[in-house]
């Protein structure tokens, strides 16, 4: 059951002992649900852009932390594919209540797509920013040399210096997990909405990943933006705008 302290987010303890912290803005349906990246946060530009519009409408919103992420409890190199779908779809029961649009940005599409996955009828509509679906099997491998996988075999774990705050810890069970959770070799059994954006010069997820992910869900309502000076993060005041007009429009459609 969610746990308030004073000076903390609100906290989410779940069965397995990990603590979820969140922030939610209690709001009418359809709700949103902002799903974060990979060793990202839920205090991002993106996230709070989209609780700022969602207040100011009247809707319900959710954001939280994976574990081993911003306030959650845990160790980042503990966590895979399969524990942080555990915690989306934790946070998605427990937290909200009737149809909610799904934002996820980077590796949080990846999660939004297996959370719809494993609640469609709850879903409404799908928000992708820069999505990464199976990035662990299509991007990481080759971005790796041979040294790197190498060690990861021996050690379990390498860190890789990123251009971003943290470096990157890739371990052998983000890869390995990864592979029990890909969605992009076939028909992703999805019919809500799905907008998908994504930055041309992304230096992280190629854009044709969107085209390819608008290829694969079933939906036949799936809009792709390609953004021609896009980067990766897509956190630029003008990026935020767009990703605000793009939720605005699916709200007044389905509210």
């Amino acid at each position: 059951m969610p746990v308030s302290n004073a000076d903390d987010p609100p906290i989410l303890s779940l069965e397995n002992g990990a603590s979820i912290a969140y922030h939610q803005t209690q709001g009418r349906a359809p709700g949103v649900v902002f799903l974060t990246g990979f060793m990202s946060d839920m205090d991002g530009g993106k996230a709070l852009a989209l609780e700022e519009l969602c207040a100011a409408r009247g809707q319900a919103f959710l954001r939280f932390d994976y574990q081993g992420h911003g306030a959650s409890s845990g160790d980042f190199a503990d966590g895979h594919i399969g524990a942080w779908t555990e915690d989306a779809v934790a946070a998605f029961d427990q937290l909200t209540e009737g149809p909610q649009i799904l934002v996820g940005s980077s590796m949080g599409g990846w999660i939004m797509l297996l959370t719809a996955l494993a609640r469609p009828e709850r879903v409404a509509a799908l928000i992708g920013i820069a999505a990464a679906p199976d990035f662990t099997e299509d991007i990481l491998p080759g971005e790796l040399t041979g040294a790197q996988l190498a060690e990861i075999e021996t050690n379990g774990r390498i860190v890789i210096p990123s251009e971003y705050e943290d470096d990157y810890i890739i371990t052998k069970a983000l890869l390995t997990e990864g592979r029990k959770h890909l969605v992009m070799g076939g028909e992703i059994p999805l019919d809500c909405p799905a907008r998908l954006i994504h930055g041309i010069e992304d230096p992280s997820v190629p854009f044709e990943t969107a085209l390819r992910l608008q290829e694969r869900l079933r939906s036949d309502d799936v809009e792709v933006t390609l953004v021609k000076a896009g980067d990766h993060r897509l956190s630029e005041p003008e990026d935020l705008a767009r990703l605000c007009r793009t939720l605005e429009s699916l709200l007044d459609r389905l509210s």
